[in-house]
């Protein structure tokens, strides 16, 4: 017998993120459904273009999720505006490449404050209400890379680590409350920030409307593991019980290992810089050539 569905028509979501890739298909996948949606981006204007698409039942709100104010500021805009939140859907997040040492701790820092603090406050900031009502719903979008870690992406393998893991810790503390916690593990997504990362076999790249219609599922029938495509999570189901040698197969037969390290470096020129915008422009061309110019001569 089939489970029978939520009723998310009327319910009040706030989005990370939300002004283009996943958080934007997402809005557009809740507004079809009948929800409201607050639209928070740092690039404001790209969320009121977002918003306004969708018309009256969508909001823009300027958004730094590494700003602990500002994320207050988007939850009491959204609130004050929409209702209370019954959704966060902490999407934000960016992925900067490169080998290990490479490095600079400026990237590693900002991948931690977005990736890391960006989701920790916004759970922070909206489950003790959820948990007065006694309903409510986090959505914390990490990563397949979340259950494993790929060379040329240590630290985002890193910080999607802590999205998984205090996801699970979340849905234990939570059980029983009424509020439930899914965790969205997509492969790469055809968004810039997957821009010039090779195919793996098996696993095709997908869409970010794939990864909307799943939250919006994972919403109606509430799940935990959220994985994008379903495919994916019966991969990970069956290396999760093999000895690490049998797991490091299974990458090594699928081109896992290479997926985050034999990537076109013009391709993502453009994410990587935007993704490093906290530098100066000067700062952030010069990396981006010098690390094409490496690239050319290896």
């Amino acid at each position: 017998m089939a489970k029978q569905q939520r009723i998310i028509v009327g319910q009040v979501a706030a989005i990370t993120g939300g002004g283009r890739g996943i958080g934007q298909a997402t809005a557009r996948a809740l507004v079809r459904e009948g929800v409201k949606v607050a639209i928070g981006d740092i690039d404001f204007e790209l969320a009121q273009a977002a918003a306004e698409e969708l018309g009256s039942a969508a909001i823009a709100v300027k958004l730094d999720v590494t700003d602990p104010e500002s994320f207050a500021d988007f939850i009491s805009a959204t609130e004050e505006q929409l209702g209370p939140v019954d959704i966060i859907i902490n999407n934000a997040g960016i992925m900067q490449l490169g080998p290990f040492l490479d490095e600079d701790l400026a990237t590693t820092k900002r991948m931690i404050d977005i990736n890391i603090y960006g989701v920790h406050y916004g759970c922070k900031l909206t489950l003790p209400k959820m948990l007065q009502r006694g309903r409510g719903h986090i959505v914390n979008v990490a990563s397949s890379a979340g259950k494993g870690g790929y060379p040329g992406g240590a630290s985002y393998c890193g910080t999607k680590h802590y999205v998984v893991g205090m996801s699970e810790a979340l849905r234990w503390e939570t059980r029983g409350t009424g509020v439930e916690v899914s965790c969205v593990m997509p492969v790469v997504v055809q968004t810039e920030l997957g821009s010039g990362l090779p195919q793996t076999r098996g696993v095709k790249h997908v869409l970010p409307e794939d990864v909307a219609n799943e939250i919006v599922s994972a919403l109606k029938e509430p799940r935990f593991d959220v994985f994008v495509p379903r495919s994916a999570g019966a991969i990970n189901q069956v290396a999760g019980v093999l000895p690490r040698r049998g797991r490091e197969a299974i990458i090594k037969a699928v081109k896992g290992d290479k997926v985050l390290m034999d990537i076109d470096l013009t391709a993502r020129r453009d994410y990587e810089l935007r993704a490093a915008s906290k530098s100066t422009t000067a700062e952030m061309e010069s990396g981006a050539d010098r690390q094409l110019e490496e690239s050319k001569g290896s």
